[in-house]
Parts: C-alpha cells; structure tokens; sequence
C-alpha cells in the first residue's frame, strides 16, 4: 500500500503505527481474529471480512498470510478496495521481515507486462457475437418446436441448442462475475452475469460467485477450496483418502469410485446438488434480486415449453437437459483440477499455489469453445480478470516463467484430461483403501460408519 498510510495510526492518532514481524502475523488466523498483509502492509480484516464484497470466506482464507498477488488478481481497478484498506490498516510489515521471493518478483513483472501488452482490455465484438449467438440458440430451441412439432427430432434439436446455450451462458456469466468485460464498471458486469445466470439459467449469481471466488482463491486446497468437500461420495488426491480412512468413513466405496464417478458424479452435479445449494443460498442469505431472476427464467420456461409441450413433458426436458448440461459442465471443469495436487494450505506463492492446482489443455477452435477458453485453465487462473480471448496470446511467456522457475506446466489432449480424472480417482480410491486397512483392518465395507474423533 501507499506510504501514506504509515503515518496514521489506527485508532486515527498521528502517532506512526507499529511495525509487525511475521511471526505476530502469523498467528492472527483464527475465526475472530484475522489479519492479512497486502503490498507488505498489515489489514485487520476480522470485522470487515464480514462486509467483504467478494464474500467472508475468500478474503479469510489469506488470514495470518501474504495475499497481494489474490487481491491484484481479484480487483479489476484497485482505487476502489484501497478506500476501506485505510480504516483497517494495522501498519507496514517490519522492514527485515520483508523478503521477497524471486518468484514473487517475477511474477509482479509478469503482470505488469501483460498488463502494458492490453491483456486486459476486452473485445466487444468477441463477447457481443456470443452473447448474441446464445440468444440466436435459444430463440431456434423453441421455435424448433413450436413450427416443427414435438416429434423425436424436433425435441432431440431442440435439447442441443438447450443445452449449448446453457453452457454458453454459464460460460459468459463466468466471465461477467470476473468483470473480465466492463472491468471498472463492475456495476454492468453484475448485471450482466444476473441475466446469463438467473434469467437465462435459472441459477444463483450470488451463490456461484460465493463458490467460485473461493475456488480461485485457494484452489485444489483442502478445507478452503469449495470444490474438494466431496467426501460425501469421492475421495481426491494424495491427502484426503488417509484422512477419511482415519476418520472411520466409509460411507462409499471409494476404491471404486473410477467406476461409480460417470455415473452419478457428472450428469447429477446440476439437477441435484446444484439446484438445492443455489436454492439454499437464495433463500437463506434473502438474495431477492437473485429470487427475482430465477423466477423469471422459470416462469419463461413453463410459458414457452409448457404450452408446446405440456407441463410433464416440460419437466422431464428440463430434467434431460439440465444432465447433458451438468456432465458437458463437469468433465470439462474438473479435467483441469482433480488430475492436479490437491493439499493442505501451506501458504504457496501465487504463481506456485495455481499451478499446482491447474493445467491446460490443447488449443483448437473447437476446444476453445467448447471449454469456454477454460483450455488456458493456468492463465485463466493467474489473471482471472483477463478476457478469455487474450489468454492465448499470453500463454507462451506464461510458459516461459514456468520453466524459469521449474514448474509443470501441463497442456493435454482434451479427450486424454477427461481420462485422466477416472486415473487420479482410481489412484485415490485406492490410496484410501490402502489406509482404511492399516488404520481399521481389512474390511472396509464391514465396519461401523459412525465418525471418530
């Protein structure tokens, strides 16, 4: 931060604040009691996290850590967050505790680079022509039926543009809720996203960013990243299985969890879980523009399906669509994580932290499309704010810095990312067993599933 700021104190004296060792840092991660440093200054963010924009957890998952390179990633223009540092700000980090990491130092080059190349600076064009291809999409899914009838074909054309503009629009409000479009004008990138995601999905923008946001933050990280708590039907990674099988669990078969993963993992994400979490989360955090936009998709649907189809036949291609969406949406988005190291928290830099958790796949028209740009899953996840039509362009010094710093940088055939995912599960399945037997003796499936401490 600023040098400003070392002058005032915090309890708005003119006395110069105190400097903090990293060890006092440190030590402020609890619940009620979180600082985090940004640009080497210290914040108390024990209150505010509360009022956080971006959400409660994402910011208290960097508590007692350094989390510059999150919050530069996070803010598309800094001015504005810099505003409520200054009423938190606990004072600088003492002068011989700051140590950069080359690594770090790179980094910050990096971003400053692509940030002078325009990187982030979107194309209205790109984002107009498929917003406008979505709307092309939806229009033909109905009126496939309403002027073809309600034969196999029709229905049968009509589900596949349903499902393509489901995706598209997840796609697009992926990009609006990054404000990787209107940047500084986030108000017309909430808006956005409120419209691909609740008008035209019927889902919770609110509940994804809450989700999402932590995922980015710290992904592939234990008790952090929202999207490893699968326990409840998967075991990944090296880490967790011995930590299930530690606690007892063996609420699943998780040594076949490679085969039972297709089958109820992909098609059932959407129609099941999603549909209660988003739900949930509207009605418990009392999100009524949210509530207002589902509504509006549902009653749009039911209108139009519903007087073409009739109300069961409505339901049930809502139902068949909302399975192709899920498993088209799950295989692509896991392809790039669950196959990666998924660990505890051990504070990585930025650039170490995402590629551990990351890797690409193939570059082609076809892929980039079909993965919205998420083929540049590790430069999507180092500049999240960046248009996705940019991280092509930025891919090979990306690579060059990897390599500088001997880190993997992973790029698969899109087929191959896929198959990877039932490999690490099946690895993991079995890491699991491996440890449910040392810990529980030989028969998993025949002990009691009560939790031990």
């Amino acid at each position: 931060m600023g040098k400003g700021n070392q002058n005032t104190s915090s309890n708005g004296g003119n006395d110069s604040v105190k400097q903090h060792t990293w060890q006092e840092i440190t030590q402020h991660d609890k619940r009620h009691d979180k600082w985090i440093v940004i640009d080497n200054e210290v914040y108390d963010i024990t209150e505010w996290s509360k009022r956080h924009p971006g959400g409660s957890k994402v910011i208290s998952h960097y508590a007692g850590q350094d989390a510059t390179h999150a919050f530069h990633a996070f803010h598309s223009d800094i001015s504005i967050p810099k505003k409520y540092l200054k009423i938190i700000h606990k004072g600088p980090v003492q002068a011989s505790n700051i140590k950069t990491a080359a690594i770090d130092t790179d980094f910050q080059n990096l971003r400053e680079t692509v940030n002078k190349m325009g990187m982030f600076k979107p194309s209205y064009t790109f984002y107009t022509l498929n917003l406008l291809h979505v709307v092309v999409l939806d229009v033909l899914a109905y009126f496939v039926l309403r002027y073809f009838g309600t034969g196999w074909l029709p229905l049968l054309t009509s589900l596949i543009f349903t499902v393509i503009v489901q995706i598209q629009s997840a796609y697009l409000a992926h990009d609006f809720g990054h404000t990787s479009v209107f940047g500084t004008k986030y108000k017309i990138d909430d808006f956005m996203e409120r419209i691909c995601m609740g008008f035209m999905k019927g889902a919770s923008a609110k509940w994804w960013n809450h989700m999402h946001f932590q995922h980015h933050a710290k992904p592939n990280v234990l008790n952090k990243d929202p999207d490893t708590r699968l326990d409840a039907l998967f075991v990944v990674g090296d880490v967790m299985p011995a930590q299930i099988a530690e606690k007892k669990k063996n609420s699943m078969p998780y040594d076949w969890q490679h085969r039972y993963f297709p089958i109820i993992g992909p098609p059932f994400l959407f129609p099941v879980y999603f549909l209660y979490a988003l739900n949930r989360h509207i009605f418990t955090r009392r999100e009524y523009l949210d509530f207002f936009f589902t509504v509006c998709y549902w009653s749009r649907f039911f209108y139009l399906y519903g007087s073409v189809l009739g109300f069961g036949t409505a339901v049930a291609f809502q139902v068949v669509m909302r399975v192709f969406e899920s498993s088209w949406f799950t295989w692509v988005s896991q392809s790039n994580h669950i196959p990666m190291k998924i660990e505890e928290d051990d504070a990585k830099p930025w650039l170490r932290l995402q590629l551990n958790a990351t890797c690409n796949v193939q570059p082609s028209f076809f892929n980039d499309w079909f993965t919205g740009h998420l083929d540049f899953q590790i430069e999507h996840h180092l500049f999240p704010t960046m248009p996705r039509h940019n991280l092509y362009k930025i891919a090979p010094i990306v690579k060059s810095l990897c390599e500088k710093h001997n880190l993997s940088y992973q790029v698969k055939p899109l087929f191959q990312s896929f198959t990877d995912i039932l490999k690490s599960l099946k690895r993991s399945g079995g890491l699991w067993k491996k440890a449910y037997t040392q810990f529980h003796g030989p028969n998993p499936t025949n002990v009691n599933n009560n939790t031990s401490e």
